[in-house]
């Protein structure tokens, strides 16, 4: 049948994927969650379809559990539930995610936006920092003015 639907359980690939999670023991999902990952960011030729289809899967498992992910379908997912996911899963998903969106992939249009919600979810980006009244950007680390009689950055006293 292929893809039906735009989830990350909405095609054979993954929907087969989902059964092998439920056979699997219970401490070793997290386990098969990763391998998918860490297999898709290490592809470095073109990304085929079905390794896209898995890593969006999987990633779409690490965004469920990460605050404002979306819920997996319980329709085309896996049945039985998952263990709490490490968090240092996001990371390898948000990558297999950017892996799934590049160029030389087959599937950035298919799983597009399923995917980049994923991405998001996963590794949201910073808030933007604020300008203060001078037009700076707030919230740089590192730099200290320097007090009287100090050398500052730029080699004069009392500069910062």
């Amino acid at each position: 049948m292929g893809t039906w639907d735009t989830g990350p359980f909405g095609n054979d690939t993954a929907a087969d994927w989902a059964r092998d999670l439920d056979a699997a023991a219970w401490h070793e999902r997290a386990d098969l969650v990763r391998a998918v990952l860490v297999r898709t960011v290490g592809i470095r030729d073109y990304l085929e379809a079905p390794e896209g289809e898995l890593a969006v899967a999987a990633a779409g498992l690490v965004a469920a559990q990460c605050p404002g992910g979306e819920p997996v379908s319980p329709v085309f997912g896996p049945d039985e539930p998952l263990p709490v996911l490490p968090t240092d899963l996001r990371r390898p998903a948000a990558e297999a995610l950017d892996r799934v969106l590049a160029d030389d992939s087959e599937l950035p249009c298919a799983l597009g936006g399923c995917a980049r919600r994923h991405r998001v979810a996963c590794v949201p980006r910073p808030p933007p920092r604020r300008a203060d009244r001078r037009g700076r950007r707030s919230g740089r680390r590192g730099r200290r003015r320097a007090g009287p009689g100090v050398i500052g950055s730029r080699g004069r006293v009392g500069d910062g």
